[in-house]
């Protein structure tokens, strides 16, 4: 497999993962919220974020997420999409890290931190 092929394919790994954890997912309780949280409202919640600035991240990531798709045919798109998703990931990282989360709540931001920035490195250059 190419790297370009590889690239491609982390694009439509880290979009179908968005789309899971924003639409399918998004009120259901999983091992990665923070304690206390069951759904992502109450995720936010516990980051001490708004309902607005919630709602703003979801709509941003799967705005990103759809570009990621479009960007697997024009590699500026996917450059400036992935680099976006990596900006939002490193902040969810973040957050984790502000509630004191054990570490394997951040494992799933942060591989697709990894994921964004590879797919910056690979369609950039």
């Amino acid at each position: 497999m190419t790297l370009l092929r590889f690239a491609i394919l982390l694009q439509v790994i880290i979009a179908a993962g968005i789309f899971n954890v924003w639409v399918l997912r998004r009120g259901r309780p999983t091992n990665y919220r923070p304690d206390g949280a069951s759904n992502i409202s109450e995720e936010f919640a516990c980051y001490g974020f708004s309902d607005a600035f919630r709602r703003t991240i979801g709509t941003t990531k799967l705005v990103l997420a759809a570009l990621l798709l479009l960007g697997t045919a024009y590699a500026p798109l996917a450059v400036g999409a992935a680099s976006g998703m990596a900006i939002l990931m490193f902040g969810a990282v973040a957050a984790h890290v502000k509630v004191r989360d054990p570490m394997i709540k951040s494992v799933p931001a942060l591989l697709m931190l990894l994921m964004s920035t590879a797919v910056v490195v690979v369609r950039a250059g």
